[in-house]
């Protein structure tokens, strides 16, 4: 991600709520979409050193600190576009559920920075009904009786469905998630790429579903109207495909089509991310500056399209044996345990000439 500037000199972060230099506050401005520190008038506006326009914060940045984005003062809406998008919050009666919904609510912030930068259509329900909402849910448990062990009654699983993207309140407790991977024997699982995947899902429907596109995903992809509940039971009763590793991003997107490309979205979600911290960074390999593929400055044109295709995967090439080998020098796991073989390469050029239209 991009870093900002305070108005004393100092660096801020997307997720800064305050600069720690000169203390004033900061605030993601939802309409110009970057971070500003700012200064708070006598009528209690906060006015951005980015733009000089007046503000407010989102009322849940005020009332609960769980955002920290602001909307212009003129606004007739309370929250924030990112907080709006939101349809059903924890039960926050139970304190560790104010912690998990932040860290929901954070890294929803985070997909959306990437989408807007991708300049993707982002509209919630309260708008129209085929919009985007969220729902952080959690398993309800069965009461203790007579001291024996409390039991899951209803688990909740994360997905998509029309629109609303559901996300078990568990994915963001540290501890539970990593269980998780260890049971389904993943080498990856973070909060962001749940987000990521499962926006895969409503973008499908936004941008393939019933579109001059669905040819060409389902030469690539495989045909989605393929029973998806038939291909989820043989995926567990018999495990990934047995030629998954030269066609897929990872053993999940063998499942189905609908899952191989939420799988390879979700991971061009994480390139074009991180290519563009690194580039922020001013991080160069082998004496050239990795490029930043979120760049809007250049036009769409079919040449330029194919060229930054062909950028963005050498970069991302050279940065993950970087990172991998950074990771392995310290004795942790490879920051990015995946191959991206010669099909997952082809579904990822399809993707990256969707999202930029000429």
């Amino acid at each position: 991600m991009k870093t900002y500037t305070c108005q004393c000199g100092n660096t801020l972060y997307f997720a800064n709520s305050q600069c720690l230099s000169c203390q004033r506050p900061v605030g993601f401005l939802s309409d110009a979409k970057v971070i500003s520190s700012c200064d708070i008038d006598a009528d209690g506006n906060w006015i951005a050193g980015h733009n000089g326009q007046a503000y407010r914060q989102c009322s849940n940045y005020s009332k609960q600190n769980i955002c920290n984005w602001l909307v212009p003062v003129e606004s007739d809406y309370k929250l924030c576009p990112s907080c709006q998008l939101t349809d059903t919050i924890p039960d926050l009666s139970k304190p560790d559920n104010v912690k998990l919904w932040f860290r929901m609510e954070q890294a929803k912030r985070h997909l959306l920075y990437t989408l807007y930068k991708l300049e993707l259509p982002v509209i919630g329900k309260r708008h129209n009904p085929r919009g985007l909402s969220f729902r952080f849910l959690e398993d309800e448990v069965a009461q203790a009786l007579y001291g024996r062990e409390l039991t899951v009654q209803n688990t909740v699983l994360t997905g998509h469905s029309n629109g609303v993207i559901t996300i078990n309140l568990k994915e963001a407790e540290e501890t539970k998630r990593l269980a998780m991977r260890e049971l389904m024997n993943e080498r990856y699982r973070t909060l962001i790429g749940h987000f990521r995947h499962e926006s895969g899902h409503y973008y499908w429907d936004v941008l393939i579903k019933g579109s001059q596109y669905i040819e060409a995903f389902r030469a690539l992809f495989g045909d989605e109207r393929q029973d998806y509940q038939q291909s989820l039971e043989n995926y567990y009763a018999n495990g990934p495909a047995a030629d998954w590793q030269q066609r897929c991003i990872s053993a999940y997107a063998s499942m189905h089509p609908w899952e191989d490309w939420a799988e390879t979205w979700a991971h061009y979600l994480h390139m074009v991310d991180t290519l563009e911290t690194a580039n922020e960074y001013e991080t160069s390999l082998e004496n050239r500056l990795l490029s930043n593929p979120l760049n809007a400055d250049h036009p769409h044109t079919a040449s330029y399209n194919e060229e930054s295709f062909d950028t963005l995967i050498d970069d991302w090439d050279q940065l993950t044996n970087l990172l991998n080998s950074l990771n392995n020098s310290m004795g942790l796991d490879d920051a990015y345990p995946f191959v991206i073989n010669d099909k997952t390469r082809e579904k990822l050029h399809f993707i990256h000439l969707l999202v930029r239209p000429l």
